[in-house]
């Protein structure tokens, strides 16, 4: 069972940021690519995270663009 310490930054891996934002591991990596997507932090020589306050904060803009919060629409 995971605990949420409230305040502290929780780090997210790979699969758990998939499973968040509801994409595919090629097309999380094509937004990375094209700067659309939060940075990564090293968590190791080859390894790496996501803070979830990064991923929270992506989802949240992805929803106010796709619901014409700022004219654009979400591609």
């Amino acid at each position: 069972m995971q605990q949420k310490n409230h305040g502290e930054p929780a780090i997210l891996r790979r699969p758990q940021v998939q499973q968040r934002t509801g994409l595919s591991r090629s097309t999380l990596y094509q937004y990375i690519k094209k700067g659309e997507f939060p940075k990564s932090i090293a968590l190791g020589p080859r390894s790496v995270g996501w803070l979830e306050s990064d991923i929270t904060d992506w989802i949240t803009e992805r929803v106010r663009i796709s619901r014409g919060g700022d004219g654009q629409r979400a591609r």
